[in-house]
């Protein structure tokens, strides 16, 4: 399936910036089943100086804002070329070791309300992807997916507890309650082609974890499916810290409001 993708994102300072730098993770991976044919990133008000391969693949742009403005566009487009492989990534590459997806982090360490969501649920060596699955729907059924109740520092344990989040929250939950039974995994930012509109209001999130013999699988527990060819895969990291779309930090102007305009539509492939 070959995909069209238009991402705009736009910064509002109520003072004009002193200095700031900001950190994109938004350019696609180009790794199985998904082919990058191009990617353009333009700047209104702020310049890349410096593009860079981090620890778990991803592309990152570095960006300052220009000094004295009070808005910034960052746009992005590009088309990408994706495979239907079931949800398997496949073999693990990267700089980190396969361990270090074991370890909890503040945002996905468990507590008492993840570890309810496991009550009865057994994981044996042999069952490892069942276990899987029903992890992904009990997450999906307790914890209802609503908008605006949970924010990016809002931690698994949290959102558990309140019985509500968003698809990263989600993926929190299901990356922590795997890594408290030994499987590594990660978080996953990117894009998902919805079937009933071009235009959306955010980018999406997932999450992946590892299994031998398969390698790395995902798990889009917001949609309770596995990712096929309506996603593509943007940065992974151990939470969504790693993988954010934007970080970054400013003197002067420091309070801002951000605006996303994200559309993904299917293109003609020609033959």
């Amino acid at each position: 399936m070959r995909l069209a993708i238009r991402h705009t994102t736009r910064y509002n300072f109520e003072e004009p910036v002193v200095h700031a730098l900001q950190r994109l993770r938004l350019t696609p991976k180009t790794t199985q089943g998904q082919e990058i044919l191009s990617w353009d990133m333009s700047f209104e008000n702020a310049k890349c100086e410096l593009e860079y391969e981090d620890q778990h693949h991803n592309t990152v742009s570095l960006v300052a804002v220009d000094q004295g403005v009070r808005e910034v566009i960052v746009r992005c487009e590009g088309k990408v070329d994706t495979e239907d492989n079931l949800g398997v990534i496949g073999r693990h590459s990267g700089h980190l070791p396969l361990w270090s997806f074991l370890g909890q982090t503040r945002l996905t360490r468990p507590g008492e309300q993840v570890n309810k969501l496991l009550d009865g649920l057994e994981c044996t060596e042999d069952g490892r992807l069942d276990f899987l699955h029903e992890l992904s729907r009990r997450i999906s059924d307790r914890v209802e997916y609503r908008i605006g109740e949970t924010e990016v520092h809002t931690t698994a344990e949290e959102s558990a507890a309140q019985g509500s989040g968003v698809c990263q929250d989600h993926a929190h939950i299901f990356i922590g309650a795997a890594r408290a039974h030994d499987i590594p995994a990660r978080y996953v930012s990117g894009y998902l082609m919805m079937n009933d509109r071009i235009d959306q209001e955010a980018t999406h999130a997932w999450a992946e974890a590892h299994i031998d013999g398969l390698g790395w699988v995902g798990f889009d527990i917001s949609n309770r499916i596995s990712p096929d060819p309506r996603y593509i895969r943007v940065a992974t990291g151990r939470d969504y810290r790693d993988a954010a779309p934007v970080t970054g930090i400013s003197f002067g102007g420091l309070s801002s409001s951000l605006h996303v305009d994200v559309a993904v539509e299917q293109q003609q492939v020609e033959q």
